[in-house]
């Protein structure tokens, strides 16, 4: 038996000139972005297709990533969005009566990358201590890599600041949706009997949130990132949904902002943002947003309920966070989270409009939060009656 030590085919670079050796899977060449880690113990594939991902490489905090394989069912938008992924060991065989497909095929036809073998425990702990880095990822089946370059690449990426992604992950015209949550034995079913129209905002919206709307009770109508307030009052809705999203807030917000702005100076209509779609009601009303050292991203983040005094574990995922002291009057800060203090929650004092930072969709991540769903209805039929 040999002793050599098999030849890396993957390699990541950091900005500062870290290098990490692993092997290769899925997708071969080169990936640029900014690295984050997701601490969530399931959901990889719904992480992957999340257009939130959009400019960042996930790598991922639980050791067994790949263990149940990928199905038809889960992905959140048409193809993966995250550049690539980082864990700590080499994927297995699936063991799970949905899967269709193994995790490193279906990244080789997607055009993703992964690496696997990689100290991730130490991989955090430097993105926690020095924010999140810029990466250069490279997948050769042959091992041939040239770190200078490599290095160099990731030195070049412009990072998320001032970019505005949403336009990239949007859907390119307006379409209807009435897909239902998943639910022992039937899987999805269709909404029938839809109470309450719907505007959804799509800023990279996931599936699974346009699902909880339709099991609200919603039909809903999705619109691009860059739909007009006379677009959205055309169809005249009972209520706005925002949807997630990603990149830098500020930047969707030079064409976001006038549409919401407007959207509530014609009406009363009850609105409702997640993520991105919570930072643009938030910059919509007056406050401002900061890139935060290395974002959340996971399926656990405590939020306190500042009005109620109830912790709900929640699903995350931002590298933005909306500045609490730059609220102004009549916005209340309704959610905070317990990591470190950043807001993850507002509404008008006065009107049914509300916004939070986490996943109340549960896709991947606990359901704590999925009672904001049935808020946004019951705010609707409150209007109507």
């Amino acid at each position: 038996m040999s002793d050599a030590t098999p030849k890396p085919t993957a390699c990541l670079a950091l900005a500062d000139g870290t290098i990490f050796y692993g092997k290769g899977f899925g997708a071969t060449g080169n990936k640029v972005a900014e690295l984050c880690f997701n601490t969530a113990m399931t959901g990889y594939q719904e992480i992957m297709t999340d257009p939130s991902y959009a400019g960042q490489i996930v790598t991922f905090t639980f050791p067994h990533i790949g263990n149940t394989g990928v199905n038809i069912e889960d992905d959140e938008t048409a193809d993966p969005v995250a550049e690539g992924l980082v864990v700590k060991w080499d994927p297995t065989s699936p063991s799970n009566w949905r899967a269709t497909d193994e995790l490193g095929p279906w990244l080789a036809r997607r055009g993703r990358i992964g690496v696997g073998g990689i100290d991730t425990r130490r991989l955090t702990r430097a993105i926690r201590q020095q924010g999140a880095p810029h990466v250069a990822l490279a997948h050769d089946p042959d091992g041939n890599f040239d770190i200078e370059a490599l290095v160099k690449a990731a030195r070049g990426f412009s990072g998320l600041e001032g970019l505005d992604l949403a336009k990239g992950v949007t859907c390119a015209q307006s379409y209807s949706w009435d897909e239902m949550r998943w639910a022992w034995p039937e899987g999805y079913t269709r909404q029938t009997a839809a109470k309450h129209k719907v505007v959804a905002i799509d800023y990279g919206a996931k599936r699974n949130i346009l699902r909880c709307l339709a099991s609200a009770g919603c039909d809903v109508t999705v619109l691009p990132a860059t739909a007009t307030t006379e677009d959205v009052m055309a169809l005249d809705p009972d209520g706005v949904f925002l949807s997630n999203g990603p990149g830098d807030p500020a930047a969707t917000g030079s064409y976001a902002v006038p549409m919401i702005k407007g959207v509530l100076e014609a009406s009363d209509i009850p609105v409702f943002g997640i993520c991105l779609g919570h930072q643009m009601l938030a910059l919509a009303l007056g406050a401002k947003t900061i890139k935060m050292n290395h974002g959340h991203h996971g399926a656990n983040h405590p939020v306190k309920d500042m009005e109620t005094g109830k912790v709900e574990i929640t699903s995350m995922n931002h590298g933005f966070t909306v500045d609490s002291q730059t609220l102004p009057a009549g916005v209340k800060e309704t959610h905070v989270s317990l990591f470190d203090g950043s807001n993850c929650g507002i509404r008008l004092t006065d009107r049914p409009v509300f916004s939070v930072q986490y996943h109340p969709e549960a896709s991947p991540g606990p359901m704590d939060s999925y009672y904001l769903f049935e808020r946004f209805a019951a705010a609707m039929e409150a209007r109507a009656s």
